[in-house]
C-alpha cells in the first residue's frame, strides 16, 4: 500500500539515460511534489541499492541536477569505470516556495520532512530495489548545501555520509539570493538556522562530513568560517577549496568528489 494518496511514475518507454520522474501528493507539502530519479543500469540485480539525495539551490527544481548539473552522467561514468558501486540519485524539488524554501519547516509546508521522509519513501515505491535497508547519503549545492549539511546533522541516524558544495551555512545568507525576507524562515542563531549549531548539538552522533567551496565564490568566507568553527569544536570533517565560483561548471566538476566520498562510507 502506498504511503501517498497519489503517486505518478514515468513510463519506462519514455525514460532515457536512466532518468525517472515521480510526482506524489505529500501531506508535508500540502500538495504535490516532484523528483527526478537516476536509476543506474542493472539496478534490478543489486539488492538494497544505496540512495543519494541531491538537493538543488535557489531558483531550481527537480530537474536542475540532471539537466544543468549532468549528475546522472557523472554517476553513470563512475559506475561504469567501477569507481563507485551502483547507486540511485534522488533529485527532489525543495517544495517550490518563493525563491527557495531552504528545506526548512515553514508555515506553508514542512519542506524538511518532505526531504527526509517523503522522498525516500517515494523512491522506494518507484525503484523496487531501493528498500528500507538501503544506505542513504545526502548532498546539495548552495541552498541545497545548507539543506544537506543541516538535515544530515539533524537526522544523523538516517545518513551514512554528508557532503555539500558552495553551501549557505546559515539562514542569514539567504537574502544574498532570494527576494523574500528572513521573517518566514526560522529565527536566527538557532540549530534550525545554522549548520554549525546543528552539528554542535549532535556532534557525538554525526556521520562522516565533507564540504567544498570555490575560491571565487561569494560564499567562500562563510565556508571558511564554518570550517574554523568545526575545528575549534573538534568536529571531524573534510573541507576543500578549489578554483571556481558559484556556478554550474564548478558543481558539475566536483560532484564526483561527493560520490567518491560516499562510496568510501557506504
Amino acid at each position: 500500500m502506498s504511503k501517498f494518496r497519489t503517486i505518478e511514475i514515468s513510463d519506462s518507454e519514455g525514460e532515457r539515460d536512466g532518468l525517472r520522474f515521480v510526482t506524489v501528493k505529500s501531506q508535508n507539502l500540502k500538495g504535490r511534489g516532484d523528483m527526478c530519479v537516476f536509476v543506474p543500469p542493472n539496478a534490478g540485480e543489486v539488492e538494497d541499492l544505496s540512495l543519494v539525495l541531491l538537493l538543488h539551490g535557489v531558483y531550481g527544481s527537480a530537474w536542475v541536477w540532471s539537466f544543468k548539473g549532468k549528475a546522472h552522467l557523472t554517476a553513470n561514468e563512475l559506475i561504469a569505470s567501477q569507481k563507485i558501486r551502483p547507486m540511485v540519485l534522488a533529485m527532489p524539488s525543495d517544495g517550490l516556495w518563493g525563491d527557495g524554501s531552504a528545506y526548512q519547516s515553514l508555515p506553508s509546508g514542512n519542506y524538511e520532512k518532505w526531504i527526509v521522509e517523503d522522498v525516500p519513501a517515494a523512491v522506494q515505491e518507484a525503484v523496487p530495489n531501493v528498500t528500507e535497508k538501503s544506505a542513504m547519503c545526502i548532498s546539495g549545492l548552495s541552498m541545497g548545501g545548507f539543506g544537506a549539511l543541516r538535515l544530515g546533522a539533524t537526522y544523523p541516524e538516517k545518513f551514512k555520509a554528508i557532503s555539500a558544495h558552495s553551501a549557505i551555512t546559515a539562514i542569514e545568507q539567504m537574502p544574498l539570493f532570494v527576494e523574500e525576507s528572513l521573517t518566514p524562515y526560522q529565527p536566527t542563531e538557532t540549530p534550525e538556522s545554522s549548520v554549525f549549531l546543528t552539528m554542535k548539538k549532535n556532534k557525538d552522533r554525526l556521520p562522516p562530513i565533507r564540504f567544498d567551496c570555490g575560491q571565487k565564490d561569494l560564499l567562500i568566507d562563510y565556508n571558511r568560517q564554518l570550517h574554523s568553527r568545526l575545528l575549534e569544536e573538534n568536529i571531524l570533517h573534510t573541507y576543500e577549496e578549489f578554483d571556481g565560483g558559484h556556478e554550474w561548471h564548478y558543481w558539475q566538476e566536483h560532484l564526483k568528489d561527493t560520490l567518491l566520498f560516499f562510496e568510501k562510507h557506504l
